[in-house]
């Protein structure tokens, strides 16, 4: 079984984590079935930018992004040649590290 190394982020995760996940599951799914709340405003329906991630390390074993995610991408914060959107890489065989950006274009959240 795949594991996800989850870097600490200050407000999601502030200590780090080490998932246990099955192949075939997005990793914002496998990061929210074992409690860490990355954002994902459009509820993993590939219109937003808020689960955006950067794999560290195992990029190359999760599936491509597709246009739509790359186009969404373009306009995250921070985004790096190694950005996905969580919602959209699918685990495979091989373990991943994962960095959740410190920041997130959530409107819903800044208008508050």
């Amino acid at each position: 079984m795949p594991q996800i190394k989850i870097l600490p982020h200050p407000e999601v995760c502030p200590h780090g984590a080490t998932l246990e996940v099955e192949r075939g599951v997005s990793i914002c799914e496998a990061m929210l079935d074992q409690g860490i709340e990355i954002e994902h405003a459009c509820e993993m329906s590939c219109a937003c930018t808020t689960c955006h991630i950067v794999v560290r390390v195992g990029a190359s074993s999760l599936n491509e992004a597709d246009e739509n995610e790359e186009d969404l991408l373009d306009r995250a914060w921070g985004v790096e040649p190694l950005s996905r959107l969580s919602c959209q890489a699918i685990v495979a065989d091989q373990d991943l590290v994962v960095e959740i950006p410190k920041y997130s274009i959530n409107h819903a959240k800044e208008g508050h």
